[in-house]
């Protein structure tokens, strides 16, 4: 098969059409990655670099500042979704099918204006990463801080994910835990002989209910926590009293806390309650006190927002980067099998891109 050759001066909304119908689910991103890498190989003010399938084009322009626009190139599986298509909805035309929301349409964006914006008033490191759909240890932006860790020095961030072509500051952070109830087992004839531990969980659920989250203001952001029980197992057979149980707990934490201050604040919580916490990821400043992030804000005409979810721009926080989310598509919408982004949302995102790379 020949290699995809991709016009990155096409119209942004033909240029996502294109990305969007080469398949990227994660761990099958080598065909896109050669398509961008060639792409952008082709101009002049771009130093091109590939790690693994993650492509890195930069401008070296002697700039008094430096930024990272970044966007993951892989998807979801695929659901009969593809090729993406074209539909009218109600009140405008979108772009139907997988990798439109979550994000080739960000991506496609980053493309057309790496090409397009030949002398920005900043010099720009464009980050086109593979792997970000699964667990982190795969994550091609993660893999790029370890192997080259000044390819992502800068004075701020931008990560194209989905947010409704609004700004989107810094993230929530995640912390995951496991809660253990332990019992005795008997035969459920004789439930007195035992000690449900199913029953158990019943403590941990109650304490979940009445528990009230917090809001909390960071950097003129105001963030909402989350606590919630997702998972729940335990049983042996429809005949035994169970010996044990566990509570899956997902907290959500405000970017101010620090990993280590999220687990004491779970353990206080539970405090006397088996509790092992299995995964965890810091949350991310937004930094709009920063003049590049209010220059962004202003060049975007929107009102920054926070990010609820967790995203890689966790990943700049960890550098010492204030970094935002700003990207075409509801992120309501992505892994959807109906995943639909609207086109005045993608030619919205190229032009407040544009603005602040060229203001």
């Amino acid at each position: 098969m020949a290699p995809v050759t991709l016009n990155l001066e096409a119209d942004v909304v033909e240029l996502t059409r294109q990305i969007c119908d080469i398949e990227s689910v994660s761990g099958n991103e080598t065909e896109l990655a050669d398509a961008i890498q060639a792409a952008l190989s082709a101009y002049a003010h771009l130093e091109v670099l590939r790690d693994g399938d993650a492509v890195v084009a930069r401008t070296n322009l002697g700039r008094a500042s430096r930024v990272v626009i970044a966007g993951h190139i892989d998807t979801v599986p695929v659901a009969d979704n593809l090729p993406v298509k074209f539909l009218p909805m109600e009140r405008e035309q979108v772009l139907w099918g997988r990798g439109t929301v979550d994000m080739k349409a960000g991506v496609a964006v980053q493309l057309k204006l790496a090409a397009t914006v030949a002398e920005p008033n900043t010099d720009v490191t464009w980050i086109f990463y593979d792997h970000e759909e699964v667990e982190a240890s795969k994550n091609g932006l993660g893999r790029l801080a370890r192997n080259h860790p000044e390819l992502l020095n800068a004075s701020f961030a931008v990560l194209c994910e989905p947010t409704g072509a609004q700004v989107e500051g810094g993230c929530n952070g995640t912390m995951r835990i496991e809660i253990k109830t332990h019992g005795v087992k008997a035969h459920s004839a004789r439930p007195w002989m035992g000690k449900n531990a199913i029953h158990a969980t019943a403590e941990i659920l109650t304490i979940l209910a009445n528990h009230k989250t917090d809001e909390v203001e960071v950097d003129g952001l105001v963030y909402r926590e989350s606590l919630n029980a997702v998972l729940i197992s335990g049983g042996i057979a429809t005949n035994v009293i169970p010996d044990a149980a566990t509570i899956t707990v997902n907290y959500r934490f405000a970017p101010s806390k620090s990993v280590a201050q999220a687990e004491a604040h779970l353990r206080e919580i539970f405090a006397g309650y088996d509790l092992t916490v299995t995964d965890s990821a810091a949350g991310a400043r937004p930094g709009l006190d920063r003049p590049e992030a209010i220059r962004f804000v202003e060049a975007t005409g929107t009102t920054a927002k926070p990010k609820y979810g967790w995203t890689d721009v966790a990943r700049f926080s960890d550098l010492g980067v204030p970094a935002v989310n700003y990207g075409p598509g509801d992120p309501s919408k992505a892994h959807a099998d109906d995943e639909n982004v609207p086109v005045s949302q993608i030619y919205a995102c190229e032009s407040g891109l544009r603005s602040w790379l060229t203001a």
